[in-house]
């Protein structure tokens, strides 16, 4: 099931190979979207506000091991358009035991430190027993998020967009469906919640690893193609950790959001949960599109089809533009509604807020679109650096105008939500500027 990106239309074959993509990452916000809407509507506001929280710190957590997948995948991908498969072999081994064994730290680090860490995010003292529960649960998981994701870009790298749709798929039913048996029918409350996601992963995780060391022997590599030379671990290293710190900046940002948000209340914490769902979704396509982007020219990179790179540029950007404007169009116009899947509509406290919030960042999607694409881009012809140096730009601006903006009385929660829009479109600007000025090496 490889996919030679470098070969026929540019737009449909970008197109064919982003479709699994975004579906599947689609389905892979259902894990934590399940647990939201059961949790919310079953068991109330307060249990709404920890998942919420938690699901932030979740997502920064798991975002190390994401991006150093993603970077890896940068390297698989290059190889593959160069047709190395020998140094591809050696690059997923490598990569594999630095992955596999940063998880295992990581994990070992989180849950001793877990208490420090929720005191940090300014959890409310009624909240901090349920959202430790809650994560000491879910974390226990971490390992098949790591495996899940691995050869989920491996098998993206190569083209095969397909096989890990299934599996998510597959997962995400199997969640909503604990979640239901758990929590609804056992009333295990919000460590059911947690528990049937953990599981849920390990089906996808354990599912997708067994498929691709079965079905694809020619990715196992021979003794004497395994090398430890300087050469290939520095680039694993180079590409992982850039993407990783990059994955991790964005997400730092976003939980140093998340920690000012939870200083404003229950009502607050409840409305940025429910947004940040929606707006995953809404923003989730044009993400994918553009990690399929970055696929598609790394591929034509690597095989030197530097024409094909420069018409991927023009088609992706003209569908990630054209899908932003009608999704921005359809959240401002149906945010009441949207926030009602997860909270109860006499809650109209929390649903005025969350109003709030989704008609000031979905307005402005366009931005987050462009840059989602700036970073597949600089990834895909070997720049992982430029893509962290913008999401700093955007992140560190978004904290600093949270942090300064939000404590006015006059503007209060709307600085934090303005804050947002403001560092997409600063980071753009940055990024558009280097693109056009053609200040990179293409040859």
């Amino acid at each position: 099931m490889k996919k030679d990106l470098t070969q026929g239309n540019v737009i449909l074959t970008m197109l064919s190979f982003a479709g699994p993509m975004i579906l599947g990452n689609l389905l892979q916000q259902c894990y934590n979207i399940a647990d939201t809407l059961i949790v919310g509507r079953f068991l109330g506001a307060d249990a709404l506000a920890a998942v919420g929280s938690a699901y932030t710190l979740m997502t920064f957590l798991t975002s190390i091991l994401i991006g150093l997948c993603m970077g890896s995948g940068s390297v698989f991908s290059f190889y593959f358009g160069q047709k190395d498969e020998s140094r591809m072999k050696n690059s997923i081994a490598l990569s594999f035991l630095f992955i596999g064994g940063v998880t295992v730290v990581m994990n070992i680090l989180v849950f001793a430190g877990l208490h420090p860490i929720l005191s940090l995010l300014q959890v409310p003292a009624s909240l901090l027993d349920m959202m430790a529960e809650y994560v000491a649960v879910i974390f226990g998981g971490i390992f098949f998020v790591f495996l899940y994701n691995y050869f989920a870009f491996l098998l993206r790298a190569v083209g095969n967009s397909v096989t890990p749709l299934w599996f998510l798929g597959g997962a995400a039913v199997m969640n909503i469906l604990l979640d239901l048996l758990f929590v609804v029918q056992f009333g295990w409350g919000i460590r059911g919640a947690a528990a049937a996601t953990v599981l849920a992963q390990v089906f996808s995780g354990v599912g997708i690893g067994i498929y691709t060391w079965q079905k694809e022997p020619g990715f196992r590599p021979r003794r004497e193609e395994l090398s430890f030379a300087r050469e290939p671990v520095q680039e694993i290293l180079r590409f992982s950790t850039a993407a990783c710190v990059q994955q991790s900046v964005m997400n730092f940002g976003i939980l140093m959001i998340q920690g000012l948000v939870n200083s404003f209340g229950t009502a607050v914490m409840a409305a940025f949960a429910a947004g940040v769902k929606i707006d995953s979704f809404a923003y989730m396509p044009a993400q994918e599109f553009g990690n399929a982007f970055s696929i598609f020219t790394s591929q034509n990179h690597g095989a030197k089809r530097q024409d094909r790179v420069r018409q991927g540029i023009k088609g992706a950007v003209a569908v990630s533009l054209g899908f932003c404007v009608a999704i921005s169009a359809a959240v401002c116009l149906l945010a009441p509604y949207l926030l009602q899947i997860f909270i109860d509509g006499k809650e109209t406290e929390i649903i005025r807020i969350g109003v709030g919030y989704l008609r000031i960042e979905g307005a402005f999607y366009c931005g987050i679109g462009i840059l989602f694409l700036l970073y597949g881009y600089f990834r895909g012809i070997g720049q992982p650096e430029m893509s962290l140096v913008l999401t700093i730009i955007s992140l560190g601006t978004r904290v600093l105008l949270a942090y300064v903006l939000s404590p006015h009385p006059a503007i209060g929660v709307l600085g934090i939500w303005s804050a947002i829009p403001i560092g997409w479109f600063l980071a753009d600007a940055v990024g558009l500027f280097k693109v056009l000025k053609k200040d990179f090496n293409l040859q």
